[in-house]
């Protein structure tokens, strides 16, 4: 089953989404992004800055086996589904397929 660790500080996105702003994004829901296209994956989400707007992502999938970073990397921003520059301002990605 998939495995993951959320490490934020989620203040901040809470307090834009009750004044009615949708500018920054919560950790659990860029995991459940994730996941959406890489149900197999290891997350492991980190709020850089506790800002809501500035993560850092670990993912291991079986399906970046054998793709290069930049494609393993487009991949996931393409699962963002046009949130990176919006909702999501900073996402440092780290990704991987299982070792053996």
């Amino acid at each position: 089953p998939p495995r993951s660790t959320l490490s934020s500080s989620s203040a901040a996105s809470d307090v834009y989404k009750r004044q009615g702003f949708n500018m920054a994004m919560t950790a659990t829901e860029i995991e459940e992004l994730i996941l959406k296209s890489f149900p197999d994956a290891k997350v492991t989400i980190d709020d850089l800055r506790g800002d809501g707007d500035h993560y850092a992502a670990q993912i291991v999938s079986e399906q970046f086996r054998g793709l290069t970073r930049v494609q393993q990397h487009k991949m996931v921003y393409s699962a963002m589904d046009g949130k990176m520059g919006n909702e999501l301002h900073a996402l440092a990605l780290n990704t991987s397929a299982p070792k053996n």
